[in-house]
């Protein structure tokens, strides 16, 4: 390869970020985010591939807690800023890259990696499986329109300074975390990155703006967004930009809801990484005109298969032999006897004849619930060998509410 790796050095961090920077494009990001990132940045975490005095490679590795069905919280490699230099393709850096990586991810005891793909067609060959969707929708509210629940009006809404209620929005995201799969608990500091609001981040819109649902005086939920106006001969025709939108129940959803819908001088809410089941689709008069878009959000990959597997519950009783091919890291192949339920798991080797048959990918993408071994057996991807246990396995794998991650990293 003609690189050498090596464990990220705090006066190693410029170039190295330089060097993320240009492989996506080279836009420079303001002062603040570029120091915000420096801080958040785990550089123990964090490999640079290098040849000679240049860095020509990046990867590194949040310290998260992820959600899980049945409300565990599960320690998960977050990968991040990948890169290699458009000079130094087709070289190995990257395959060298995620193999220090894993290793690494192993070592600490973490038996997931989790990553948001720029393209997702470059890890499924380190075995991630996609293993949840988000939401993408463009709403003409000139046409659709909102009917909300009873109780809706007994929500106060009121403006604020975002940097001012943080701690009341911060509290309410951590109030959801264990409710569904696939969430993100905070590491300190994170709280942060809602709040920069770069101008050249803007497209021409406002600047970011805050609003909060209350219920006797407590925060039940709030919306961060952005308004871009825009006029046209009949009128204005403004853009509502959603942030981020969180609530506890479904008066304090559909109250932030009718709010955006209600703005004046727009006419369209465009919103982004929604969860695939958000309930203000159940609201609307018009589905076809809200312009929904799936995409595929959060990759998954067991590093320790036994300890993911007895790490969450199952939703019906499950015994099941998987026969796991896991090429990228061979400790993971093999059979393995799956024994669970609502309650708990267990997970071990066995010499037992395999009842599925299965790579570690799909394993990453039934692995949070939202992905049906089914659907993936439809496809050719897991062989059933023994009859009844797709059927067991599938049902047992999946989860009441489909996984979702509110955000990116």
């Amino acid at each position: 390869m003609g690189t050498d790796l090596r464990v990220l050095r705090q006066d190693d961090w410029d170039e190295w970020y330089d060097n993320l920077i240009r492989a996506f494009g080279g836009v420079p990001e303001s002062a603040e985010e570029r120091e915000l990132w420096r801080e958040l940045t785990e550089r123990d975490r964090s490999i640079g591939a290098w040849d000679g005095d240049l860095c020509v490679g990046t990867a590194g590795a949040f310290g998260f807690r992820l959600t899980v069905p049945g409300g565990a919280s599960v320690p998960a490699a977050g990968v991040t800023m990948v890169s290699v230099a458009a000079t130094h393709r087709r070289r190995g850096v990257l395959t060298a890259m995620m193999r220090r990586q894993l290793d690494d991810v192993r070592s600490w005891g973490e038996p997931l990696a989790v990553l948001t793909a720029s393209e997702p067609v470059i890890y499924g060959r380190f075995g991630y499986g996609v293993g949840s969707y988000h939401l993408n929708a463009e709403i003409d509210t000139t046409r659709v329109r909102l009917t909300v629940p009873p109780g809706t009006d007994d929500v106060r809404l009121r403006y604020a300074a975002p940097a001012d209620v943080l701690d009341a929005c911060e509290a309410v995201y951590a109030e959801l975390v264990p409710r569904r799969p696939g969430m993100v608990a905070r590491i300190p500091g994170w709280e942060r990155l809602w709040l920069l609001d770069p101008e050249s981040d803007r497209d021409g819109a406002s600047p970011l703006q805050c609003v909060v649902a209350e219920r006797d005086g407590q925060v039940v939920g709030f919306v961060r967004f952005r308004v871009k106006a825009d006029w046209e001969a009949a009128g204005p025709k403004g853009t509502v930009v959603v942030s981020d939108l969180e609530a506890l129940d479904p008066a304090g959803h559909a109250a932030l809801w009718r709010f955006l819908f209600d703005l004046d001088l727009t006419s369209r809410i465009y919103v982004r990484r929604r969860a695939v089941d958000e309930a203000w689709q159940y609201l609307v008069s018009d589905i076809r005109r809200c312009g929904l878009l799936v995409r595929d959000s959060l990759h998954v990959r067991l590093v320790d298969v036994g300890a993911a597997l007895e790490a969450r519950t199952y939703q019906a009783p499950v015994d099941v032999v998987l026969e796991v091919e896991d090429a990228f890291c061979p400790w993971n192949s093999g059979r393995w006897r799956l024994s669970g339920d609502a309650k708990g798991a267990t997970c071990s080797r066995t010499t037992d004849s395999a009842d599925l048959a299965l790579s570690v990918r799909e394993l990453g993408a039934a692995y949070l619930g939202g992905v049906s071994l089914a659907s993936l057996a439809g496809a050719g991807l897991v062989r059933e060998s023994r009859q009844g246990a797709l059927a067991e396995a599938s049902v047992a794998f999946g989860s009441p509410v489909p996984p979702w991650l509110p955000h990116g990293f």
